[in-house]
């Protein structure tokens, strides 16, 4: 069946005015309003822009060319090429008034383990004293029972993140604690600042010194400078200069503070166990392994503080229409988690009924790309009434390398995670259902592999739309050239990876199944139409990127910046800053 979707859009759109709307939760009175700041950096022609941009181009690799191996031959190493797909770029976690603070910690990022697999840290607060553990490499990697040990306190944020590559990764390790004249702050930030280089440029001229690639130590340079009285003034202070997505919990001698954006891009919940210890999560998955109950979401913009005397909910930051991830829905949350109030597994599987109804095909049986594709795959199959079968077995212990025989083996990444199971597939046609595709390359040869182990047809569906844009707001996006659907119709997309049909979930049909819930979310990846439009001319991929901890000139690191949008010609472009 032909599919209708159209991948190619030309030009990206400038947004329309925010709108502003009614906080839906408590203000308090305007002495906590911190004082207006002046813009501290003058702007950069775009010439000398431009000519900065050149440099910073040339010098950098193509994105996803990462180091493997260690002294290995690398003609024989593999490199984890099935990670075709965005990804988040971390998941956070706070408690406040539980003895075992740092232990429940460790089990909601755990929880959260699918949000980012390269580093994981916790903070601890007793008695006014800070106790931080950080590390690369899994939870359970990180952390032991004598490390948790060394986390007293009923005070603690933990963080998990993601990030491309580097050998010095451990200097982004969130959580991030700084000492400052009236005191300490620990921080840990989920989402990405798209107005990173402004702000360190105007902090360096100030005197700054940054000792991490990561955009959340500019919100601990920024609170340390606050003029604003109290602290949670000097919070809202800082981020009332953040443009971009922020969800973060921060910790204090007493207090547990979280911040959501005024977007809403990044989720983060709310939730209470039994004993009245408050817990703040990326995902409600979190809160359910820990036994805590799903209270409400921050919202957007929103200021909850935690302490000795209660919650208390500022509403201090511009509030906007909510602009919430849709990917979140599509792919980056576990199926069972309740995220900006949804079900994502009622997302996924009405992605899948859909997909049945707008591009049903003859089929003998419905299989899923494991394990994001399988609850929109058993929609597909239930509305189409066709079996749902494991067609496709993943493995879930393939580290990021591994070692290639001499003699290639075709398709060997995908072999190493992908294992087809041929008396299902043999002599079927067979529809098989994934959440996306970004660059095309996995997905061709998933349907090689198909067709080798005895599939008749194959016919592609994808519970998304195509994706045309990069995302700026926290996630690891391929540049837009690099994107399929920005370059290639569907018909060419399903000539490329070689299926006998191709469908995308449409556009409209997916803001129709979202109803009046629709205008909530950020669908730039599908559009080009950005809710906060990046003035700056590169914008950092993700919060850290290559060469992590590297010192010296921000321009010598490699690999992770984007090209920003098209702005307009008298709109102000801030150059990459100087050596």
């Amino acid at each position: 069946m032909a599919a209708t979707a159209i991948a190619n859009v030309s030009s990206l759109s400038k947004p329309s005015s925010p709108s502003t709307s009614k906080c839906p939760f408590p203000q308090k009175p305007n002495l906590f309003l911190p004082p207006t700041s002046k813009p501290l950096h003058k702007p950069f022609s775009a010439a000398a822009a431009a000519r900065s941009l050149s440099r910073a181009i040339s010098a950098s690799p193509r994105s996803g060319d990462f180091p493997v191996g260690d002294g290995a031959d690398d003609d024989h190493c593999y490199y984890d090429e099935l990670d075709d797909k965005p990804r988040e770029e971390c998941g956070v976690v706070g408690v406040y008034g539980d003895p075992e603070a740092s232990r429940l910690c460790y089990l909601g990022l755990h929880a959260l383990q699918h949000r980012g697999q390269e580093g994981a840290g916790i903070v601890a607060v007793k008695d006014k004293v800070f106790q931080s553990v950080t590390g690369v490499g899994l939870v359970t990697d990180v952390f032991n029972e004598s490390k948790i040990n060394q986390l007293p306190g009923d005070l603690a944020i933990g963080h998990v993140r993601y990030s491309t590559a580097g050998a010095s990764m451990l200097k982004n390790v969130q959580p991030f604690v700084a000492g400052y004249r009236f005191g300490f702050v620990g921080v840990a930030h989920n989402g990405n600042l798209v107005n990173y280089r402004k702000l360190r440029a105007e902090l360096e001229d100030s005197g700054s010194i940054f000792n991490t690639s990561s955009d959340t130590e500019a919100v601990l340079h920024l609170i340390a400078i606050s003029k604003a009285r109290p602290f949670i003034a000097r919070i809202v202070d800082a981020c009332e200069k953040l443009e971009g997505a922020y969800s973060m919990v921060f910790v204090t001698e007493d207090k547990l503070v979280a911040v959501r954006d005024p977007y809403g891009f990044r989720p983060l919940v709310m939730g209470r166990k039994s004993n009245g210890a408050v817990v703040f999560a990326s995902e409600t998955c979190a809160l359910d392994l820990i036994d805590a109950t799903y209270e409400r979401e921050v919202n957007p913009g929103e200021v909850v503080v935690v302490d000795h005397e209660g919650i208390t909910s500022l509403c201090l930051l511009g509030h906007r229409e909510p602009k919430q991830c849709i990917f979140e829905h599509i792919y980056f949350s576990l199926p069972q988690s309740v995220v900006y109030g949804r079900s994502v597994y009622e997302s996924r599987r009405q992605f899948g009924e859909i997909l049945a109804t707008e591009s049903g095909v003859d089929c003998d049986v419905v299989i899923a790309v494991p394990d994001s594709g399988v609850v929109a795959a058993l929609g597909y199959a239930a509305k189409a009434g066709v079996p749902f079968q494991q067609g496709l077995i993943r493995s879930h212990y393939v580290g990021r390398t591994f070692i290639e025989p001499s003699q290639k083996i075709r398709d060997f990444g995908v072999k190493l995670k992908l294992s087809p199971v041929k008396q299902i597939l043999e002599g079927k046609r067979v529809v098989v259902v994934d959440d996306s595709i970004v660059r095309g390359t996995t997905s061709s040869k998933i349907v090689r592999m198909l067709k080798e182990a005895g599939a008749k047809e194959v016919h592609m569906r994808i519970a998304s739309p195509p994706m045309i844009a990069s995302c700026y707001y926290g996630v690891d996006t391929a540049s837009p050239e690099e994107l399929i659907s920005n370059r290639m119709s569907v018909e060419e997309i399903r000539d490329y990876i070689g299926c006998d049909s191709l469908a995308f979930l449409e556009f409209d049909s997916l803001k129709k199944m979202l109803g009046q819930d629709s205008p909530d979310f950020c669908y730039a990846c599908f559009s080009g139409n950005y809710p906060v439009l990046p003035k700056e001319v590169i914008v950092k991929r993700v919060g850290d990127f290559v060469d992590d901890g590297l010192s010296g000139s921000i321009d010598s690191i490699q690999g992770g910046w984007v090209q920003g949008p098209p702005v307009d010609d008298d709109s102000e472009l801030v150059a990459p800053l100087a050596g």
